[in-house]
């Protein structure tokens, strides 16, 4: 055998670079195309695309320009719509380009597209409506504190951004005709079964590298909730920005979406949604575009989203994966002591088939329905002792919080 063909590679496919050329000065000149067009041309994860982002990109000269003034240049030509991973990538497009224009402003394009996400987003609380408390100046310096590249970025830079947001919303331009509803809906992947694990799965975060990633983008977290309902300590209730990653039973929390290697505060902001129920939380008025997390251990978590599309995706997507992979509860203990005890929900992964779930969680449902109905219809009697009246209390909780699940049902 000739040794050099131990030595071949096939040839790469080389992208079409005078098409994209063309193309990418067609779509800044409007040749052809609306404006609500353009972001699906930039936005698409492949090689032509990217070179046309590139090629589209170089129209631009935000040289000597503030991030926020670039950003409203770049957003003045077209309209930035898509999901949440194409809209990032076409802001990761726009990063590169400023940093090639500002080489000096920060330490890298990654800590320079993490702040622009950071821009869409306190544009997002500060002009949004129904919004009660925005988020000030001092949180958003505070939440994108040690974001530049481990460094912070500079205070002042951070400041003149947050007024400038404050007192000029940023906005994109729109055809007069647009319509979002045409946009077909992200699919969902089936839910996989990962391997067996020699690990504690009730201690131990899964490895997200053996596991399948159902959504991710940036978000903000409040923590409302310990573990068992335990109010959260003031000092840790306030709004944080994270790059999200929702793999398998697990919303891993990272910094931002170029540090997924290590996860903030270790596993503390690793949020296992087995057994989970992901709503609107219609009753939060302070912000908009915020579900309620809600987990087995009766953690809470407030989560705000950009914006009303991608609010709904994400509920949908975390009931899908947690109703679909969560094993069923266990059965109650059995002992002498009539105390009350709730169900151990347990975290590991269902066995079960898609349609014999559906059937399980059915079955579960009326079940608790019926326990409720039949637990009020029998209160404790007058003069009953105090532990009964508490057992009385704490069941008649526990059965009235499964009983949300029969909403989706």
């Amino acid at each position: 055998m000739d040794p050099n063909l131990l030595d071949y590679q096939p040839p790469t496919k080389s992208v079409d670079q005078p098409s994209a050329h063309r193309l990418a000065k067609r779509l800044f000149h409007m040749d052809g195309f609306k404006k609500s067009d353009i972001a699906r041309h930039l936005s698409k994860k492949n090689d032509f695309s990217s070179l046309v982002a590139e090629e589209y990109l170089k129209y631009f000269d935000f040289e000597d320009d503030t991030l926020d003034m670039a950003l409203r240049k770049f957003l003045s030509q077209f309209s930035l719509i898509g999901e949440t991973q194409e809209r990032e990538r076409v802001l990761d497009h726009f990063s590169r380009r400023y940093m090639e224009c500002n080489p000096r402003s920060f330490n890298s394009v990654d800590a320079c597209h993490t702040l622009t996400c950071a821009i869409m987003l306190l544009n997002t609380d500060l002009h949004g409506q129904g919004i009660r408390k925005r988020m000030t100046c001092s949180e958003f310096i505070e939440n994108l504190a040690e974001l530049n590249d481990g460094e912070n970025f500079y205070k002042e830079v951070l400041k003149c951004i947050y007024h400038a947001i404050k007192t000029d919303q940023i906005e994109w331009a729109v055809d007069d005709d647009e319509d979002d509803t045409s946009q077909v809906e992200e699919t969902l992947p089936p839910p996989s079964q990962p391997a067996v694990s020699l690990h504690n799965p009730y201690l131990d975060i899964p490895d997200p590298s053996q596991t399948t990633e159902y959504k991710n983008g940036y978000i903000m977290r409040k923590c409302c909730k310990e573990p068992d309902s335990r109010k959260t300590p003031l000092g840790k209730r306030g709004w944080k920005v994270f790059y999200s990653s929702l793999r398998d039973m697990v919303l891993y929390l990272y910094k931002d979406q170029h540090s997924k290697s290590q996860l903030v505060d270790g596993t503390q902001n690793a949020i296992r949604i087995h057994h989970c129920l992901a709503s609107k939380a219609t009753d939060y008025t302070k912000k908009q575009h915020v579900f309620r997390l809600e987990t087995a251990d009766w953690a809470e978590y407030l989560i705000q989203t950009s914006d009303s599309k991608e609010l709904q995706s994400w509920i949908d997507t975390i009931n899908y994966v947690a109703a679909s992979l969560s094993a069923p509860a266990l059965p109650n203990a059995v002992g002498s002591q009539k105390k009350f005890q709730r169900q151990l929900l347990p975290a590991t992964y269902s066995k079960l088939n898609l349609r014999e779930q559906l059937e399980s969680h059915s079955n579960k449902a009326h079940e608790i329905e019926k326990d409720l109905h039949e637990h009020r219809q029998f209160p404790p009697e007058k003069g009953s002792k105090a532990r009964i009246i508490q057992d009385y209390i704490e069941k008649e909780s526990y059965l009235e919080h499964e009983a949300r699940f029969t909403t989706l049902l």
